[in-house]
């Protein structure tokens, strides 16, 4: 079934053919329509939220659900103002709300507020109507997402760089939120986590990533109990080593580090990937044929779950998500 053969993906054991999916969102205007339930109602109605969730199992056949759409959640219910977007647009914040580590203020009452409730409850919801067809996952951020949120990205940068102590204190802070939402999320439902932590190139160079995620990644690796799978945007061949270090179960990569078979050469073995697909040269500019030939090679690097390498644009069309998982795209690898 659907379900195992994910979750053995994911811990990257011998499945008879890759797994299909995404631990982000597979959400299109052309699916909103299709299914009648759109954003921004879909980020905070949890029957809304299920219907498109349900989709990636349903109408693109993947062997995995996933209910967050948006970056927003732990963030908005801990006080972050976030707008919600529209049904073109997704949603952003107005502002950020903390200055210094002794700024930060939240309760385990973050969990009760209308954004932390209503993925809790689709994912109940998934998992009773779901059971052994799909893997049902959940999504969390990581503390240092979670600072760029609160504090600023511009603000968190410049004191990691000027004040590494203080980022450190906040993290040390700021981790339990992500303990927190793992843990309801799993007694909600939830068979395995995305961890998502924007430590993308850009941003977070691979000695910032040693310095600052590479302990804490290891460290919710130990305290999550379930498959966890970490995404980063961005290029991150410069970081493999580091990620494979954390213990982490899986690794969901950007295109922009590279190919599948150059990722799963610096992965090693040990480490699941999954990804694969391009989001804007093959799914949203390309044809099914190009989906077709690029999870083939993924397939044939020995990806463990093949998919979109992050959030879907809004733009996509249905039939190319669909492509994704055409038997062909990965039969012939066995031949």
């Amino acid at each position: 079934m659907s379900r195992e053969l994910f979750l053995d993906a994911v811990r990257g054991q011998p499945t008879p053919r890759p797994a299909f999916g995404s631990g982000t969102s597979i959400v299109t205007e052309e699916l909103m329509d299709l299914v009648g339930a759109a954003f921004p109602d879909a980020h905070l109605n949890a029957d809304a939220m299920t219907k498109l969730a349900m989709a990636g199992h349903t109408v693109y056949g993947f062997d995995v659900v996933m209910p967050l759409f948006s970056v927003w959640h732990e963030s908005a219910a801990v006080g972050c103002p976030v707008e919600w977007g529209t049904k073109g647009r997704m949603p952003d914040c107005r502002g950020h709300i903390w200055e210094t580590a002794d700024d930060i203020r939240y309760t385990k009452d973050f969990l009760k507020h209308p954004a932390a409730q209503t993925p809790l409850k689709s994912l109940a919801m998934l998992k009773s109507a779901l059971g052994a067809d799909s893997a049902v996952c959940g999504k969390v951020f990581g503390p240092w997402t979670l600072g760029y949120h609160f504090f600023g990205v511009e603000n968190w940068l410049v004191n990691a760089a000027l004040e590494p102590d203080m980022i450190k204190a906040c993290i040390e802070q700021l981790k339990n939120l992500t303990l927190w939402f793992a843990a309801a999320q799993l007694e909600a439902g939830a068979d395995c986590l995305l961890l998502a932590d924007h430590a993308t190139r850009d941003l977070c160079g691979p000695a910032m990533y040693e310095e600052f995620l590479l302990p804490v990644h290891a460290e919710l690796a130990q305290a999550i109990d379930c498959p966890l799978i970490l995404h980063i945007c961005g290029d991150t061949k410069d970081r493999m080593e580091y990620i494979r270090q954390t213990g982490l179960d899986c690794f969901h990569w950007d295109t922009k580090s590279g190919t599948s078979a150059e990722i799963r050469s610096l992965a090693g073995q040990q480490l699941s990937l999954m990804g694969g697909i391009s989001n804007v040269a093959v799914l949203n500019n390309g044809t099914e044929a190009d989906v077709i030939r690029q999870a083939q090679a993924a397939a044939e690097a020995g990806i463990n779950i093949i998919g979109p390498e992050c959030a879907v644009p809004l733009g996509v069309r249905v039939n190319n998500l669909k492509a994704v998982t055409r038997m062909d795209a990965w039969a012939a690898s066995r031949n």
